[in-house]
């Protein structure tokens, strides 16, 4: 994986010159109190696996103060998160508005005791630069990522190698804390967590009331759209789907979608033939609690895959080309099915078994 340069060769050796720490081999870090962690760029999937980051520094130094500057479109994942004392959204389209520019500067310039850049999946020069320019004590940051040298690493004086060449299927959230186990930083519950409050299940509920189906004791969630086309499930699919469990068990149905996934969804709405509600354009706390309150949710290897996956209902994600022990929600009663990288290789009977599995063979009263 190599890394992308924003910047000329000519420019980035001024920052070498200029910007660049001396490092420290020592994997001692005192007693920090206050941590800022940088992750600004996308990708709701990653960050949400990374809660594992958070919880170990709560358990390691409770009582800490943790702060994250994230992307406006991770930001609502992360603002009620019970692990986050503070967070702050990094808005590149406003860098130049001098009121926000002065917010983010007194932000940085703040006392830390640790600036973190976690990485995963790829490193980010701008992450790397936002941890340089704060005012911490100690700046960890990757010195490679899987054998490939991180050239901004000179912006960290704490330089940790991450190779999972040798671990191919270690999960996400356990690879999120890679960057500071080294420190003694460390926690053995790997789930994610997505905080939501009374309001947002009142919303919720509402909605769940809206629907106004009698006789629908369970309820079943789906996501039918992914940001990757080969992580799409074919929506023919999904209506067979549908179809097969509404001749079982009579549930309520929900879909949940966004503008992204505007194509699919308007698909299902002129082909689905089974009454569903659709719970588009909601927030993430919100669509996190009607989740919570479901009896199953069944999406594509995508964001809303791991939103579901902070909640403790039971879920079914269909993989393709992803690998799902590194990408799979963790925890009780989180399947996955995979049989090749061709997504449409599962075949229909196959997650309907998987649900009545889950569900039980008991078809609910007429």
């Amino acid at each position: 994986m190599k890394q992308k340069k924003p910047f000329s060769k000519l420019i980035y050796r001024l920052f070498k010159t200029f910007c660049s720490v001396k490092e420290n081999k020592s994997r001692e870090l005192g007693s920090p109190e206050k941590f800022l962690i940088v992750r600004q760029h996308n990708q709701l999937g990653d960050l949400l696996a990374g809660v594992s980051l958070f919880r170990a520094i709560k358990e390691t130094y409770p009582g800490s103060h943790i702060t994250l500057i994230v992307s406006p479109f991770n930001h609502p994942g992360m603002a009620k998160n019970n692990y986050l004392d503070r967070v702050f959204v990094f808005d590149k389209t406003k860098i130049f508005n001098l009121s926000y520019l002065k917010s983010f500067y007194r932000l940085l310039k703040e006392e830390y005791d640790a600036a973190i850049v976690p990485v995963v999946v790829s490193i980010s020069f701008t992450s790397n630069l936002i941890a340089r320019i704060a005012n911490a004590r100690t700046r960890i940051g990757a010195a490679s990522l899987n054998g490939t040298v991180n050239e901004s690493s000179f912006f960290f004086d704490r330089r940790i190698p991450l190779d999972w060449r040798n671990h191919p299927d270690s999960n996400v959230s356990e690879r999120s804390l890679d960057i500071v186990r080294p420190f003694g930083i460390n926690t053995y519950i790997y789930r994610s967590e997505i905080s939501f409050d009374d309001s947002d299940l009142k919303y919720a509920e509402e909605f769940i009331h809206s629907l106004a189906q009698n006789n629908r004791n369970k309820i079943i969630g789906i996501h039918v759209g992914a940001n990757k086309p080969a992580n799409r499930w074919a929506l023919d699919n999904y209506i067979s789907l549908i179809e097969m469990l509404n001749e079982k068990y009579k549930p309520l149905f929900y879909l949940t979608g966004s503008n992204s996934d505007k194509e699919e969804l308007k698909y299902m709405k002129k082909r689905l033939k089974i009454p569903a509600g659709f719970f588009t354009n909601r927030a993430i706390p919100h669509v996190a609690a009607l989740i919570s309150l479901s009896d199953l949710f069944i999406s594509n290897d995508t964001g809303i895959m791991h939103v579901a996956g902070t909640t403790d209902t039971p879920q079914v994600s269909i993989f393709g080309p992803t690998n799902p022990f590194n990408w799979a929600p963790l925890g009780e009663d989180k399947f996955f099915i995979r049989k090749s990288e061709l997504i449409d290789d599962v075949t229909v009977e196959e997650v309907f078994e998987l649900c009545v599995s889950i569900l039980g063979s008991q078809k609910e009263p007429a």
